[in-house]
């Protein structure tokens, strides 16, 4: 077995969840989530040999994985690759508020939201799977917490994560 191999076997075993969660809110459910990573990974083992390693490999297994879920929908897509997607929270036993909110935001910044804080990849991971610049990642997840704070109200908030994120 190559490096490469080993590294995406382990990329799955360790973030496996991360992805499932982050992909149920983009295709609407675990299953269809579970499916989506499946295949995402067999796909990633099958073009190791393309992978340039110009950037985190997390972040090119991310980039496919958008793709497949895109794929997975049906959806025919013409626009970019991070405007495509209306990513959201796929069970009902999140909180309804934040729920709501979520759903206040672009496709593009929902998107931007759930791959730092569901999927938990750092702004260079983020920028390289929706191919799109760090600085734009940071504006986008600033103003996604705007917004957020603005459709939570100043009750809700004051949450530790919102805070930490409007300081970034």
């Amino acid at each position: 077995m190559d490096k490469l191999t080993t590294a995406i076997e382990d990329v799955y075993a360790r973030r496996y969840l991360r992805f499932r969660n982050a992909l149920a809110g983009v295709t609407g459910s675990y299953e269809l989530a579970h499916d989506v990573v499946q295949e995402s990974f067999a796909r990633a083992l099958a073009a190791r040999r393309s992978y340039r390693q110009e950037g985190p490999l997390e972040a090119w297994i991310w980039k496919i994985a958008l793709r497949v879920a895109l794929d997975m929908r049906r959806k025919p897509v013409e626009e970019p690759l991070v405007d495509a997607f209306e990513p959201d929270l796929p069970e009902p036993e999140y909180d309804d508020e934040l729920a709501a909110a979520l759903r206040t935001l672009s496709p593009r910044r929902r998107l931007v939201v759930f791959l730092r804080y569901v999927a938990d990849l750092d702004y260079a991971s983020i920028a390289e799977a929706c191919e799109i610049s760090e600085g734009t990642v940071a504006a986008t997840l600033s103003q996604a917490t705007v917004a957020l704070m603005n459709a939570l109200g100043p009750e809700q908030s004051g949450s530790r994560a919102l805070r930490e994120a409007a300081e970034q």
